[in-house]
């Protein structure tokens, strides 16, 4: 007969593997969204002049995609590390109220290796889908639910890139128009179901009008107005349109 032990375990690898195909079949519509982003941001960056390999790596070791756009601009502009650094860390900061939100949900006993690993994996996406969860959440669930997303996040970055280098030089120059209208059809869909994501879109685009044509801010890099878009864009809005303790 086999020992309680031996069954035990097989019991925690099943579930294990359950609540890894579980959290799956959530990541898979994410991933799907996220390869046209990740597209976008592939052929940015070696539109802008980073080789191909340098925007894959980037994406592979980053996995956000505002502070991926964000820091990439700034690397292409020469800007200085702390300038990059600096603004990452505000346009991601997000990212740290989610998961503290989300170390309410997870199990108790899990290991700082486990909980860093599963930080890694944390985007706007994959947090609302699990802080839907109910009980607990294992470790396998959210391997699952970020191993796809993840999959598909570089997948876009390198099939992006190496359309991009393929081109020919003109057609290179002229994907700039193409990278707006998308960037643009990335903002309408949110802006139109919410005053105040239509409201923080306008404003950060009137504040970045503002750096950038009146002579009083000439003088400013375009990392820290950045900084300043995004803490002005957000903070009026937070201010403006609190969010309701109902809401999700």
């Amino acid at each position: 007969m086999k020992s309680l032990s031996s069954i035990n375990s097989q019991v925690k690898k099943r579930r294990n593997t359950e609540d890894f195909y579980y959290g799956m079949k959530k990541g898979i519509p994410i991933a799907l969204g996220y390869i046209p982003v990740s597209f976008t941001f592939g052929l940015m960056a070696v539109n802008g002049g980073m080789p191909v390999w340098a925007a894959i790596l980037i994406s592979l070791s980053n996995f956000t995609s505002a502070g991926q756009f964000a820091g990439a601009n700034l690397i292409m502009a020469n800007s200085a590390l702390f300038e990059i650094g600096l603004t990452t860390f505000v346009v991601n900061i997000r990212y740290m109220l989610m998961s503290l939100s989300l170390s309410q949900k997870i199990k108790q006993d899990m290991s700082l290796l486990k909980r860093c690993i599963m930080s890694f994996g944390i985007t706007d996406e994959t947090f609302a889908i699990a802080s839907l969860e109910k009980g607990e959440l294992s470790f396998s669930y959210m391997m699952g639910l970020i191993s796809c997303p993840y999959i598909g996040w570089a997948f876009g970055t390198t099939l992006g890139a190496i359309v991009c280098s393929m081109l020919p030089k003109a057609l290179q120059n002229s994907m700039g128009i193409a990278l707006y209208a998308m960037f643009i059809a990335l903002v309408i869909p949110p802006a139109k179901k919410s005053k105040a994501a239509l409201f923080v879109a306008v404003t950060a685009v009137g504040v970045s009008c503002i750096f950038a044509w009146f002579p009083l801010f000439k003088g400013i890099s375009g990392g820290w107005s950045i900084i300043a878009c995004t803490i002005i864009a957000a903070g009026l809005g937070a201010a403006l349109f609190p969010r309701e303790e109902d809401e999700v």
